[in-house]
């Protein structure tokens, strides 16, 4: 074939014509991956749609606003159907179960607060499913996440999205440059959900207004104490509520109805200062709480780092970025101070308050959109 007719880099930065080019779709049966792959399907793209059936769906079929849960999954066959292409369910749940959802509860039980969505994304949706994807021979798999793939002088990074209100970098920065590479994110340039919706109307999907899922998918209602007592019916213990200076201030009826950083709720009414969850302990079952001041965290340890930085992390004595130690909040100026390749101790500028164990510390670039990674913060 002479140079001239060589195929240009189609929109998925592949160099092969649409129709030669085989992706998989992550399919919840919501609007954001299905309107990215209809936007594939209308495109031309050899698309190959799939769904993970994470969990029983007798308990997933009397539930609402949740991903992966049975409406759900007939939705995205809905979705193939209508756009002309395959889709597939994968029974997932026992890989779930062992991935996700013990770590889940045992993290609860040791008084840590987790982020469940993102071990799914690491080491279920990132990991099995994209391994899967390739065994389909696919050129790349494609989600609905709102993030963005951009390639840089030494290849693909990961950058926020953009639309700073439903930017979920929070939620992946543990996708390692290997996932980055075969890895697409066609929707995370749009800059507002009404645009995503605005597409699905286009093609005339059926789920064109339904509501974004809320819950984490496993949890009814939000629910978690009731997901865990069901899963470790220990988590329900009861213990006392201990003033930091030591004073036994009342009872509780498990740790796992507490966080860091709560204040409602506790149980302990008629007090003159306001007091706050500050430490769990899960060997005494003791509930620690304490004035508004003792939540400031300047040292934060963190473990099992995933870096996306061009140079390697230990190649520097510190290095100077923002971190977020929470997903609702914005990015902070922080210094890191590698440990080894995947630990570190964070050192904030500005004190946080809540920072929990369990949580996820996540990587930004001072300035601009890059995403560096991130760990998860521990006790230390």
């Amino acid at each position: 074939m002479p140079l001239d007719d060589k195929p240009q880099l189609n929109s998925l930065g592949i160099a092969k014509l649409p129709a030669q080019t085989r992706v998989v779709v992550a399919m919840s049966g919501g609007v954001d991956s299905s309107v990215v792959a209809a936007m594939l399907a209308d495109e031309g793209y050899d698309v190959v749609g799939v769904t993970l059936q994470l969990y029983d769906h007798g308990a997933a079929l009397a539930k609402k606003g949740a991903c992966c849960a049975g409406r759900d999954i007939h939705d995205a066959r809905r979705v193939a159907e209508a756009m002309g292409f395959p889709h597939y369910v994968l029974d997932y749940e026992n890989i779930f179960k062992d991935a996700v959802i013990d770590e889940f509860a045992d993290s609860y039980l040791g008084g840590a607060t987790p982020v469940p969505c993102i071990r799914c994304n690491e080491r279920v949706k990132f990991k099995d499913l994209l391994a899967m994807a390739k065994d389909l021979d696919a050129d790349c798999m494609a989600t609905g996440h709102y993030i963005q793939r951009k390639t840089g002088p030494l290849g693909p990074e990961l950058h926020t999205a953009g639309d700073p209100a439903r930017d979920q970098s929070y939620f992946l920065f543990s996708t390692t440059p290997q996932q980055l590479d075969f890895l697409r994110f066609p929707l995370g340039h749009l800059t507002s959900k009404a645009e995503t919706r605005a597409l699905a109307a286009r093609y005339d999907l059926a789920v064109a207004d339904k509501p974004d899922s809320q819950d984490i998918c496993f949890v009814p209602n939000g629910d978690y104490a009731a997901v865990i007592r069901k899963l470790r019916p220990e988590a329900a213990d009861p213990g006392d509520i201990v003033h930091a200076d030591g004073r036994v201030l009342g009872r509780h009826d498990g740790l796992i109805h507490y966080t860091i950083g709560q204040r409602r709720g506790l149980g302990i009414g008629g007090l003159a200062e306001p007091l706050y969850v500050v430490r769990l302990d899960p060997a005494t079952k003791t509930v620690i709480v304490g004035p508004k001041e003792m939540l400031a965290t300047r040292t934060v340890p963190v473990r099992e780092i995933n870096w996306l930085g061009d140079a390697p992390f230990t190649s520097q004595d510190s290095w100077s970025l923002a971190v977020k130690v929470r997903s609702t909040r914005p990015p902070t100026e922080a210094i890191l101070r590698p440990l080894s390749e995947t630990e570190a101790t964070v050192e904030l500028i500005t004190p946080e308050e809540g920072v929990s164990p369990g949580q996820a510390c996540v990587f930004y670039a001072p300035e601009g959109s890059r995403i560096f990674g991130g760990g998860w913060i521990h006790k230390g």
